[in-house]
């Protein structure tokens, strides 16, 4: 790895190494935050909503359902948002600010009384998501060097497919072993702990000096940001149509009890860690290949789930491919959004995630439609694999404009990115 400088400052390996380290920690925290709630909602909704329990649990749990939009809701609003206002903020401070807010917002979340203050808790915990994994990005891809932003995104980005496989399962159990507060009291802990590691860890960046909200919010006038924005909101939906209904399809379709329910969950998660990781190379690589590379094969491997989800080993095949392949596209779409939205990149690496939480309600709404249809729980795979193709036809398009661009001698820009300064 080469070593970031700023003029006769230099900063070690080992010591960028700790500083990317104690970011993916970050992305840790979040994905225990945001996914934890899914294997503990019935535990949520018996304890917050016991009077809607005592009459009907399955209305109770879908009413607790709102705390997970609610999170997602606080991603859409809070990524460009915070991304926008803060762009000129040196991003350690940023970073600090942001991880304290989780905690803080994490805490309140476990110790609030009542499901309506709960929901605002959640609501406004969610708020630091896209902007930390933003600048986070950000501040990775500077310390990677150039030419390396992809592996630097999916870097910070491996600590939340890693929480898919280690934080979610194990921060479950403790909820359903003691309570779902004490899950959330955990979770804070995680975040807790990132302050410490990013206050020691991560090098001073200053923020962008220029940076202005004016100038951050023009990004939402350029059409190729509107394109990848839809490409990850439709596209990464078919992820999400098939995973939110994972559980009843391991038990009902394919039959297994539903002690086996996480084991599918970590082979899911053990997808997504591989995928991103292997996507952010390829994102090096060429965007554009990867992204038609990694569609065709999420679409692919939800074709092969749709067809086996009957089999145990069609199952786990089947969703392990599928956090792969669909993890891929992660980086690739956010590296694509960094080069088109040209001098807001702080608003740029914010809004995947926005895009992304919109597929997440896209898939589960749409999933979720069919199943109440009557079409069974292998239906939401077929949505899925809708909206991946449907995200290929939106890929082709925006690269069908950046070729007839050029053909036209309008020169395109590519953020192949300037390094930050760093000191240590």
């Amino acid at each position: 790895m080469t070593p970031a400088s700023s003029g006769p400052t230099t900063l070690s390996p080992a010591r960028i190494r700790f500083a990317l380290l104690a970011l993916a920690l970050g992305g840790f925290g979040i994905g225990s935050t945001e996914f934890v709630a899914m294997g503990l909602l019935p535990d949520l909704a018996l304890d917050l909503l016991p009077d809607v329990h005592a009459e009907s649990a399955d209305a109770a749990n879908a009413t607790a359902g709102w705390i997970i939009s609610a999170y997602a809701l606080g991603v859409v609003v809070g990524a460009p948002t915070i991304a926008a206002v803060a762009a000129r903020w040196p991003r350690k401070r940023l970073l600090l600010a942001l991880v304290a807010a989780f905690t803080i917002g994490t805490v309140a979340s476990a110790l609030l009384p009542s499901f309506g203050l709960v929901l605002v808790a959640r609501f406004l915990s969610a708020l630091p998501h896209g902007a930390y994994f933003g600048i986070a990005s950000l501040v990775a891809a500077s310390l990677m060097g150039p030419g390396k932003r992809g592996r630097g995104v999916a870097l910070v980005l491996s600590g939340l497919t890693i929480a898919n496989v280690v934080g979610v399962p194990a921060i479950t159990w403790l909820g359903q072993a003691t309570s779902w507060r004490v899950a959330y009291l955990a979770v804070a802990g995680i975040f807790a702990l990132t302050f410490v590691a990013v206050a020691a860890a991560v090098p001073w960046q200053p923020g962008d000096p220029g940076a202005s909200v004016r100038r951050e919010l023009g990004a939402f006038s350029r059409p190729q940001v509107w394109f990848a924005i839809a490409i990850g909101a439709i596209g990464f939906g078919g992820f999400f149509a098939m995973y939110s209904y994972i559980a009843p399809l391991a038990t009902e379709v394919t039959g297994l009890a539903t002690a086996a329910v996480p084991l599918v969950l970590v082979a899911t998660g053990l997808g997504m860690t591989a995928g991103n990781l292997v996507g952010g190379r390829l994102a090096d690589w060429s965007v554009r290949r990867t992204m038609y590379l990694a569609f065709a094969a999420l679409a692919a491997s939800l074709a092969l789930l749709a067809l086996t989800a009957q089999f145990t080993a069609g199952l786990f095949i089947g969703a392990f491919l599928i956090g792969a392949t669909s993890s891929a596209l992660a980086p690739t779409i956010q590296t694509r959004l960094m080069d088109v939205a040209r001098d807001s990149q702080s608003i740029a690496a914010a809004l995947n995630h926005s895009a992304l939480n919109i597929g997440n309600s896209l898939g589960a709404l749409l999933g979720g439609t069919v199943i109440a249809a009557g079409f069974g729980y292998v239906a939401p795979i077929w949505v899925g694999l809708v909206l991946t193709i449907a995200g290929i036809a939106l890929a082709v398009c925006s690269f069908a404009l950046d070729r007839a661009a050029r053909n036209r001698g309008v020169h395109v820009p590519y953020a192949t990115g300037a390094v930050p300064a760093v000191e240590g």
